[in-house]
């Protein structure tokens, strides 16, 4: 990371001038101000505002940064940030949220970031997906949290969205399902590609015919939500009923699912089983009956972020962990066994 010295050797001038440019004093005249600025923007200089701090404070504890891309202002991932916060407190760490507020505020975020010279740097997301890491941050300790990266020096943590769907299948067939409605979130996104394709994966692997298994993918927005409920209604418009279970992207259209079908007159699990994705904070066990649902280790996505970090590991790549089965009472055993 460039220092003070660095942009006063690259401006030609003096650490003293560096600092009152970088501190807006008068009297520096324009053509050494630019001088300043160019080389400050050259090297991304950031300034060292820890040392702005009282002296003297070498046993200081060390600090974990989060870097925070829509995460913090919504409640699904507050478990997420959370452990991170209880993880570095367990071990004498701080830590502390910056929030990048729109597309266009990241090299802002990171900037104010290393301003305060973390020992460690966490990226996290809403929703898994492919980030660019800034450039300010490129070489420094980071890691990523809920998202990848192209960069085969990072390391990832990320649920195991193919091996959860590939399970839940695998537990629908074996309950006695046949005949699944699937209606996965947006297309082409991370998360959705690989629950639909370990979906499908476990439907052949059990010598099933996938024309047997009608699958949608919702359009993006709330709209997308309401689409299932008319999705449903035209599905059950007639006899006989065509499918025998829901499988539901998220627990947020599950929720419409189950308003749509006891619309309709239809008993969950009774007539049709319903199951979901994410147990959505706050609300997943509020369904009645309960859904059963996969959960999505935010938490331990956030504790290992955290961990990699204080222990500094030394293992770059995608970490897939595991997302658990929550058996409710949405999905019944069509087998008859006890």
């Amino acid at each position: 990371m460039a220092s003070l010295k660095d942009v006063a050797q690259l401006a030609g001038v003096s650490m003293m001038t560096v600092s009152r440019v970088i501190n807006h004093a008068p009297r520096v005249n324009v053509e050494t101000r630019q001088r300043v600025e160019d080389a400050i923007q050259a090297l991304h200089y950031v300034p060292d505002l820890s040392a702005q701090k009282i002296r003297g404070q070498a046993n200081r504890p060390r600090t974990l940064a989060v870097l925070a891309e829509d995460t913090a202002t919504t409640p699904f991932s507050v478990e997420l940030l959370l452990a991170i916060e209880q993880t570095a407190q367990q071990f004498g760490w701080d830590s502390y949220i910056i929030n990048i507020f729109a597309s266009g505020d990241t090299q802002r975020a990171a900037r104010e970031l290393l301003a305060h010279r973390p020992d460690g740097v966490i990226y996290t997301t809403m929703g898994l997906r492919k980030i660019q890491l800034p450039e300010v941050l490129q070489g420094l300790p980071v890691v990523l949290a809920n998202c990848i990266s192209d960069d085969p020096h990072l390391a990832s943590y990320i649920p195991d969205d193919y091996n959860a769907q590939y399970q839940a299948t695998q537990y629908l067939i074996a309950q006695g399902y046949q005949h699944p409605l699937c209606y996965w979130l947006p297309e082409n996104e991370l998360a959705p590609t690989a629950r639909r394709k370990g979906f499908e994966q476990a439907w052949s692997d059990a010598g099933k015919n996938l024309h047997d298994a009608v699958q949608y993918h919702m359009p993006k927005g709330d709209e997308g939500y309401l689409k299932i409920a008319a999705l449903l209604k035209d599905s059950f418009a007639s006899p006989p009923q065509p499918h025998d279970v829901v499988i539901c992207g998220n627990d947020r259209s599950a929720f419409v699912a189950y308003q749509q079908l006891l619309t309709l007159g239809l008993k969950i699990p009774d007539d049709i089983a319903v199951i979901g994705f994410d147990n959505l904070v706050g609300v997943g066990h509020l369904f009645l009956p309960g859904l059963t649902t996969l959960q999505l280790p935010h938490r331990e996505i956030g504790r290992q972020a955290a961990l990699h970090i204080i222990q500094q590991r030394h293992n770059p790549g995608v970490h897939h962990l595991h997302c658990p089965l929550l058996h409710r009472h949405s999905v019944a055993d069509r087998n008859g066994h006890q």
